[in-house]
């Protein structure tokens, strides 16, 4: 569950919003291609904090991999966030916007914790999403 600690959290979360639809976030795994594989194999998925996931049954590579990835999402969410927000609100409304974008087949983490796969309608999502 996400804790806002600003006075005025939604406030803020819309915030991080507009600025994630302004400029988008450049996410290093969008070209690399081991990561593509393990996301079509269904070993990775997207997190509700805005992280990568390891799914049950995959490979010491892809967890190595994932937290190499997941590195790199932290220094570009503190980069962003500066200012405007906290690391984790910006983490949440990316995992919001992330969960959105799977494809069908590909694995997030539903509202319960456990692992999905999308299907052809639309991904749970948590209710405080934009």
């Amino acid at each position: 569950m996400v804790q806002f600690r600003t006075r005025n959290g939604l406030a803020a979360l819309i915030g991080t919003v507009a600025v994630l639809g302004a400029a988008g976030t450049a996410l290093a795994e969008d070209r690399d291609p081991a990561y593509a594989a393990a996301r079509a194999a269904g070993q990775v998925g997207e997190q509700r904090d805005g992280y990568l996931g390891v799914v049950s049954g995959a490979p010491a590579t892809v967890s190595a991999m994932v937290k190499d990835l997941n590195n790199r999402r932290r220094a570009i969410y503190t980069e962003k966030a500066a200012g405007k927000s906290t690391i984790e609100e910006y983490a949440f409304t990316t995992a919001c916007r992330l969960i959105l974008q799977t494809a069908p087949g590909e694995k997030y983490q539903g509202l319960d914790g456990s692992w999905k796969t999308r299907g052809a309608g639309a991904p749970e999502r948590d209710p405080k999403c934009p």
